[in-house]
């Protein structure tokens, strides 16, 4: 998909999940909304959803996709360069990534945004694998990162 007719889709669904999350404050319904919309609207994702740090395990929550590694290890792979490197994480080639944790040998792209709670600190990361390289943008970046602050508005 090029990057105008991305930044547009990715406008709608910012709009419709600003309504969507005003009718619960409950914030794993809000995670969990936005991961449902992320992926069945988007049609280059094929894995979608947040691992957060429980007791400093990088530990699988609210997802869509195949099954997920259950516990990342500490320090390897995009989502915990992500989270130490405090930014969000383009990758167009997983396979060249050093220490990349393959979950599903299907994955070959990859985008992780850090994921913040109200107070700002990193509490984990939005991970979206692609089945095809290079899928992922600047744009998707951008648009990720105002989508993950409507969890707490």
């Amino acid at each position: 998909m090029d990057d105008r007719k991305k930044a547009g889709r990715y406008e709608r669904i910012h709009k419709q999940l600003a309504e969507l999350v005003q009718k619960s404050q409950n914030t794993a319904a809000r995670m969990a909304t936005v991961i449902a919309v992320l992926h069945h609207k988007m049609d280059y994702f094929f894995w979608t959803g947040f691992y957060l740090l429980d007791e400093e395990k990088m530990t699988v929550n609210i997802y869509q996709g195949p099954v997920a590694c259950q516990i990342l290890e500490k320090d390897k792979g995009v989502c915990w360069a992500a989270y130490n490197q405090k930014k969000t994480m383009v990758v167009e080639d997983v396979h060249d990534f050093p220490g990349h944790i393959a979950c599903d040998s299907r994955s070959s792209s990859e985008i992780v945004v850090p994921f913040k709670n109200k107070g700002g600190e990193i509490i984990g990361v939005l991970d979206i694998d692609s089945k095809d390289k290079a899928s992922f943008s600047e744009v998707d970046a951008v648009w990720l990162e105002k989508i993950l602050e409507l969890v707490w508005i």
